[in-house]
């Protein structure tokens, strides 16, 4: 059972059928799924939720995909929301908590929008999908794509890290390694995807990966008893979880389960390397500019110039949040922190709100008691060479233990 209705261009409000495959609008906007919320609000209780499977899947009407059998699954969702006793007693806050999304198929939040993606190409036929991807998202597409018997193209910069790149060959995909950044990655599938008959599947230029990472929203919302969280701290490269999340928490208001105007202030995170859209924040501006020289550890922020960053800051300024950026040191260093602490290898991504955490609370923007929720998008084993870079590797020899000493490898 789905509600969907139609698709609407997010800057004019033009409306188009949602039953065949599409890009991005006539305008050149990203497309947003609707649905049937008042019928919803009649049909599908929130008690009933519960009795979904332990996946994003719980939610399906409040997803695309009109026949199950479409459905592409490797039990993507329902993540692990845990509390942070030992990092939250550090900081001084009563109520601090991690979102997981590491433990993900394919170890990221990317998982769930590809898992819509992917389903959506299958119930339109579609049988070759392309991507530009600075990491997770490629090996999530990769591996959806090969559930569901499809063929799929990889563009990825070449200095992406060994992860990625291993993750998307050893699921059949084939990869391009681009000497440049993800707009270069984008760049090529644009200028080829007509003639090699593929279907994009582009951060935003399709109307169906928001869908599945906007069970995030969801899914905080279920695990909280309907009760939102004061404040979400988000790492925003594409920023696509950050505006899933905004319209889950306007469709619950809608469908009558969570609390008018009780919405979380949403927190944009981003790196001094690649800071396109906290700036636009700090400059009043609507849209972002393309970041030159972007430079980042983590690979997911490396976005010089988000297409549905206009989104992102109208999100951010409407719960009356902020956007703020850390350095490279200050993310690796707070990923640390996190993993001593808590046990959880996370994602630089997952660092980097920790560190932004620890700037506003220094600042007073905002409140210790606040319940505040952050979210780690990817594990920590996709970056292996971010960390290695933190902690060389040492080899004691029989010979450098009688001698007391250790050699560096």
């Amino acid at each position: 059972m789905s509600f969907v209705t139609h698709l609407e261009c997010s800057v004019t409000g033009k409306t188009y059928e949602a039953g065949k495959p599409r890009n991005l609008s006539q305008d050149g906007a990203p497309l947003l799924v609707r649905y049937d919320l008042d019928r919803a609000r009649r049909e599908w209780k929130r008690d009933s939720v519960a009795q979904g499977p332990a996946s994003m899947w719980r939610y399906a009407a409040m997803l695309p995909v009109r026949d199950p059998g479409n459905i592409i699954s490797l039990g993507e969702g329902w993540t692990p929301l845990i509390r942070t006793e030992r990092l939250g007693a550090r900081l001084g806050l009563t109520s601090l908590w991690v979102k997981d999304e590491g433990v993900n198929p394919t170890q990221s939040f990317k998982a769930r929008g590809q898992a819509a993606a992917i389903s959506m190409c299958v119930e339109f036929g579609v049988r070759k999908v392309a991507i530009p991807s600075a990491g997770n998202a490629g090996g999530a597409m990769a591996a959806y794509a090969a559930a569901a018997g499809l063929e799929a193209h990889v563009f990825m910069p070449q200095d992406v890290p060994n992860a990625n790149y291993l993750e998307c060959m050893a699921a059949g995909a084939k990869v391009t390694l681009v000497d440049g950044l993800i707009s270069d990655c984008g760049r090529l599938v644009a200028e080829r995807k007509a003639a090699e008959g593929w279907f994009e599947v582009s951060t935003l230029k399709e109307p169906y990966r928001i869908e599945g990472k906007k069970t995030m929203g969801y899914e905080v919302a279920e695990q909280f008893g309907w009760d939102l969280p004061d404040v979400i701290f988000y790492p925003c490269g594409g920023g696509v979880g950050l505006i899933g999340m905004w319209k889950a928490f306007e469709e619950m208001e809608q469908l009558g389960w969570i609390t008018p105007g009780k919405r979380p202030k949403m927190i944009c995170v981003q790196t001094v390397g690649c800071m396109p859209i906290v700036k636009a924040y700090q400059e009043g501006k609507d849209r972002s500019e393309f970041f030159e020289n972007a430079h980042t550890v983590a690979a997911g922020l490396r976005v010089p110039k988000a297409l549905g960053d206009f989104l992102v800051l109208r999100a951010v300024r409407e719960s009356g949040g902020t956007c703020v950026a850390v350095t490279d040191e200050e993310m690796m260093d707070a990923a640390i922190e996190l993993g001593q602490d808590e046990g959880m290898f996370v994602a630089p991504e997952g660092g980097a709100c920790v560190a932004a955490l620890r700037k506003l609370i220094a600042s007073g923007f905002l409140n210790r008691d606040e319940r505040i929720v952050i979210y780690n998008t990817g594990a920590g084993t996709k970056y292996l060479e971010a960390y290695a870079a933190r902690f060389p590797r040492y080899i004691a020899t029989e010979m450098d233990k009688l001698g007391g000493l250790i050699t560096p490898r």
